[in-house]
């Protein structure tokens, strides 16, 4: 049976007389050569009578390994990573038809024709935000209140019912017309929670420390009476989430917390640091103490227990050893889990994979989490890979491993992933390869050569083997957006211009580049607008004119249309410039942000922006508003106005003090000829025929809540 890579790494330090590494001493070793990157890459489960055993023996000897690879680097000044370094990180419904005629506010209607809800990326495949609706009703988080809204007939929208959430409320699901599900982040303490700060070194400092991730489910059949029916509690941090019917996948994340106690370098002595054989001792001494420490802890201390409570009472949920697995690859130590909740059985379920989270996609029968390759500190030669593990989610109450596999480079977002009808999973990558620097020899690091490729992956006996990849693309650029819709990609990458590429992905084995489109800026989010074009977000960025650098006031966010309908002759057909260069959209960086509604051809956007007013009063030049456009492939973008909130402020009083807090628009909803702009403050909602006249006004009165 193959060896796991810390078991390969243990046997090397024996071999290189390095018995000491892993016995807590002061012995001065040198870390081995990491392991090269794993191309049949595979998770391998921690099963039998020892599983518990074997769990906590790799939890602890990744542990050490990390810990030492920090501290012998600092010591020996050679360049790290740094613990807290880490790597960084829908359907499509045609209609001709699109008529604007004003609708009575008074429609006697039950509920709208047509109405927009999360723009998700597969269809049949709902993905968690802090806004949800159904037609009739929006559901909304602000604060730590969840806000249950009227919403039809649109001249009547009013907020109906509050509820307090624990902690800081991230995202959430609507189930039916009787179940919300909402995900909060709140603190618990646990044995290694307080780790002198050291678990605040990650990427995860935010919402108080949160280090628990809450679920509550509420129900909503009444909008005046939420009540809250069952709350589960599980460590970690909140990743993502996607709903298929009554099933909830959540993607949680967890450092590393290690013991009180534990030191990252010496105490400080303003002599030490001059003298190099005391520093020296003084490093080694703290490597073996916290050896000690972390050999001490218990697995119960390592993984702690989830909790589930009811009317009846609460009950732990310890994390089963057999629901962990390790890679056969060197990752960095973290936990990524994969939580499903069966709302129609109650049930709930984890599996976990020992390693730091990355992207996450999923189809209606597969989600796939991603993980990165760890070079113990950088050093030229290395590339950066992604491990890629499939898990079959066709069972409502479960998440059951498949395979993993392997790609060069990293994956932007989650539309870098998608898996075609066939079953491939297709990935886009941005490749970043460390060579020498030839100008500097004393640069220990070396220089960054990037480029971008699509690969194929096809499932082979429990791997997920590359059957297909494209060329190399854009040398010295990397990957701004993708998107890919049966059996055709487009990717868009950026230096200077924007080239967008298009892919004829019909044969799984040999996905082809067929054209390459360059234009001034980028798309940061590429949205299918029907068979044949697509709608885009992004950013104009001028070209350089007789090799001077452009004038960046030039720069403006920026709407496109693409006609692909000949793959070999993409062509931009329309543009729309929005606001100055201070502009920015959340719709740019977040596709839930994007409401485009087929049913209308219409587009909204969040939007925020500062002009000069002249009045010399700064912060009252910003605004913030809901942009709305009608698009049509042949004719373009036509503006049809937008919905303000800039009245919708609120006046706080604290020590004497007044502060104005006036929230960004960040989600929109259409119904029919309504548009209904949302932020934290509230809820407006006017006919598009007149966005300038709102027809009605709730607000959430957050601070009064809270």
């Amino acid at each position: 049976m193959k060896q796991n890579w810390i078991n390969r790494w243990r046997t090397m330090a024996a071999a290189a007389g390095l018995a000491g590494f892993f016995g807590g001493c002061e012995a001065e070793s040198n870390i081995p050569k990491p392991p090269s990157v794993v191309n049949r890459v595979s998770l391998q489960s921690f099963t039998g009578g020892s599983a518990c055993q074997d769990l906590e023996t790799y939890l602890e000897d990744t542990a050490v390994l990390q810990m030492r690879t920090q501290l012998e680097a600092a010591r020996d000044g050679v360049p790290g990573w740094g613990w807290w370094g880490g790597w960084g990180r829908g359907g499509l419904e045609f209609d001709t038809a699109g008529g604007l005629a004003p609708a009575s506010a008074n429609s006697a209607q039950s509920a709208p024709t047509n109405v927009t809800t999360t723009n998700n990326q597969v269809a049949g495949v709902d993905e968690a935000d802090f806004v949800k609706n159904d037609g009739t009703r929006i559901f909304a988080l602000s604060g730590s209140t969840l806000h249950a809204v009227r919403s039809w007939p649109a001249d009547q929208t009013a907020v109906q019912g509050t509820l307090k959430i624990e902690g800081y409320p991230r995202e959430m699901f609507l189930d039916g017309t009787d179940k919300a599900v909402v995900f909060s982040s709140i603190y618990t303490w646990y044995p290694l929670s307080n780790a002198g700060g050291v678990s605040c070194l990650g990427l995860h400092c935010g919402y108080s420390y949160a280090n628990t991730v809450k679920v509550t489910e509420v129900d909503v059949s009444d909008l005046t009476n939420l009540r809250v029916t069952r709350e589960s509690f599980l460590p970690g941090n909140y990743e993502s989430a996607r709903k298929i019917g009554a099933s909830v996948r959540l993607v949680l994340s967890d450092s590393f917390n290690f013991p009180p106690g534990f030191k990252w370098s010496p105490d400080w002595d303003e002599n030490l640091w001059n003298d190099k054989p005391r520093l020296r001792a003084a490093y080694n001494r703290i490597i073996a103490q916290n050896e000690t420490l972390i050999r001490s802890q218990t697995l119960a201390e390592w993984v702690p227990a989830a909790k589930i409570k009811t009317a009846t009472g609460t009950t732990l949920v310890p994390h089963a050893c057999d629901a962990f697995a390790r890679v056969n690859a060197p990752t960095r130590l973290g936990q990524v889990s994969v939580v499903t909740l069966d709302l129609d059985a109650s049930s709930l379920h984890r599996t976990s994979i020992l390693a730091e989270p990355g992207e996450i996609y999923s189809s209606a029968d597969n989600l796939y989490v991603a993980t990165r390759h760890w070079w113990w500190w950088p050093a030229p030669g290395q590339r950066d890979t992604t491990y890629v593990h499939k898990f079959d989610i066709t069972q409502p109450g479960n998440a059951v491993y498949v395979a993993s596999g392997t790609v060069d480079g990293h994956i932007v977002d989650q539309f870098s992933m998608d898996e075609a009808a066939s079953g491939h999973l297709r990935v886009v990558t941005t490749i970043q390869t460390r060579v020498p620097d030839t100008t500097n020899p004393d640069n220990w690091w070396g220089t960054m050569q990037t480029t971008n490729r699509l690969s194929v992956l096809g499932e082979n006996a429990g791997y997920l083997d590359v059957v297909g990849q494209s060329p190399d693309l854009a040398e010295g650029e990397r990957v701004m957006s993708s998107r890919m819709i049966g059996d055709r990609g487009f990717v868009v990458t950026f230096r200077q211009v924007d080239p967008l590429f298009t892919f004829d992905l019909s044969d799984p084995t040999n996905p082809r580049k067929i054209a390459e489109l360059k234009i001034p800026g980028f798309s940061t989010y590429i949205h299918p607008m029907d068979a044949t074009h697509l709608l885009t977000i992004g950013t104009y960025v001028p070209e350089p004119v007789n090799g001077q650098q452009p004038d960046w006031s030039a720069r403006a966010l920026q709407l496109a249309i693409f006609d692909v309908t000949d793959l070999a002759h993409p062509v931009q057909t329309h543009t729309q410039l929005v606001g100055t260069a201070y502009g920015w959209s959340e719709a740019a960086n977040e596709h839930k942000a994007f409401n485009y509604f087929a049913a209308k051809k219409l587009l909204a956007i969040p939007f925020a922006d500062w002009s000069n007013t002249g009045s010399g009063d700064y912060w009252n030049s910003f605004r913030s508003d809901l942009k709305v456009y009608s698009v049509d492939p042949l004719l373009g973008f036509t503006a049809r106005g937008s919905v303000s909130m800039a009245d919708m402020y609120q006046v706080q009083q604290y020590a004497g003090w007044t502060y104005y807090w006036q929230p960004y628009v960040r989600r929109s909803v259409m119904a029919d000829d309504f548009v209904y702009a949302i932020s934290d403050s509230g809820i407006r909602v006017a006919n598009v025929a007149n966005l300038s006249a709102p027809i009605a006004t709730t607000r959430f009165n957050r601070y009064q809540e809270e």
